[in-house]
């Protein structure tokens, strides 16, 4: 796919962040979009960045399978269908596997796996009946790599990356192009909205949001511009940021050897010295038999 000019683009996680960037380079472009997102405020300013009065809407949780369904249906019937479909709808979630929440697993499941297989099943055939098409499923570089304190946001993101790999073997020889995108550190929102199930004070979860806030550097505007031209190459993956290239190397070269990795770069910050002095204690009680 060359050029977005006079598609039909269906953009899901449109009301901030990577979403929104994405809608404001496709405005620019001339392509026909459909935005969608459950944040209407978010997604209305969306609309308004975008200057283009012809930008369609629509306010819907892509959890909801029947919900859904019905905008494919009517990105059918008004426009004709969808030449490409961009899957970038997600949420956060953390918490060790021993504290985590069967809710916050299931939530998190239900909007990062499940809102990818309704949207994808949904639209794919009016992808597979256009010559030229485009379907991109944002994963993360968590998809890439098992990471302590995220193993809910790990499985959703795994799922969509053995989802969409499986996905573009079987459309092979079809015009549609199948692209599964990596993002590393990216400054969104996402983070401060996570779901936490840390057992840990409030302000060690503010400090840790600060702690991200400085280290992480990465522009939703850069990111948008790499998914777009990874699609207009037709790549299979695109990995966003160095921190993402990094990541899929070390997983792909060391893939029984990299605990070290995770112990210097990904296991660390306010939260786990908190969790460390708070297991540390609970060692304590436990060797004087409380």
């Amino acid at each position: 796919m060359k050029t977005f000019q006079g598609k039909r683009v269906v953009l899901t996680g449109a009301a901030s962040g990577i979403g929104r960037a994405l809608a404001l380079v496709l405005a620019r472009e001339d392509a026909r979009l459909v935005l969608v997102d459950l944040d209407e405020a978010g997604l209305a300013e969306t609309v308004r960045l975008t200057g283009r009065p012809d930008v369609r809407a629509q306010r819907l949780d892509v959890s909801d399978r029947a919900g859904v369904e019905a905008l494919a249906e009517e990105v059918g019937r008004a426009l004709g269908g969808a030449d490409v479909l961009i899957n970038n709808a997600g949420i956060s979630s953390a918490g060790r596997v021993r504290d985590l929440q069967l809710q916050t697993l299931a939530a998190t499941m239900a909007v990062n796996f499940w809102g990818v297989v309704y949207t994808t099943q949904a639209f794919l055939p009016q992808l597979l009946a256009r010559p030229d098409a485009a379907l991109v499923n944002v994963s993360s570089v968590f998809g890439l790599m098992g990471v302590p304190g995220q193993a809910a946001y790990c499985a959703s993101k795994f799922a969509v990356r053995g989802f969409t790999e499986a996905l573009r073997h079987e459309v092979r020889g079809t015009g549609l192009r199948v692209t599964v995108v990596y993002p590393g550190g990216v400054r969104t929102q996402i983070a401060a909205r996570s779901r936490v199930d840390f057992p840990v004070a409030a302000e060690v979860l503010v400090e840790a949001q600060r702690e991200w806030e400085r280290e992480v550097t990465g522009s939703p505007d850069r990111a948008a511009e790499q998914i777009l031209a990874g699609v207009r190459a037709g790549r299979s993956r695109v990995l966003i940021g160095g921190d993402a290239r990094i990541i899929d190397r070390v997983a792909r070269w060391l893939p029984e050897r990299h605990a070290w990795f995770v112990d210097r770069f990904l296991r660390r910050g306010a939260i786990w010295r908190a969790l460390d002095s708070l297991d540390s204690l609970g060692a304590d009680d436990a060797a004087r038999g409380r």
